[in-house]
């Protein structure tokens, strides 16, 4: 299982929008287009960082290349 993180956008605290745990996985995302699809080029697509809340599963998705993880301490 991927390591529990918390993260951060500048000095702003990341936390669910549903049950506002602070606690997430992190997990690579492709933004595929439908042109890129089309045209095989997928792979130069955008890019996000999922965070996936550990309390109830909600996917939060982030372009913004400035979010900053935190590995939990186990």
């Amino acid at each position: 299982m991927a390591k529990a993180v918390r993260a951060s956008l500048g000095e702003m605290s990341i936390t669910c929008q549903v049950c506002k745990n602070d606690v997430f996985r992190e997990r690579g995302v492709k933004l595929n287009s439908t042109g890129g699809e089309l045209f095989n080029l997928a792979w130069a697509d955008e890019r996000a960082t999922g965070l996936i809340c550990l309390r109830c599963g909600f996917v939060h998705l982030f372009v913004n290349p400035e979010i900053e993880l935190h590995r939990v301490k186990d």
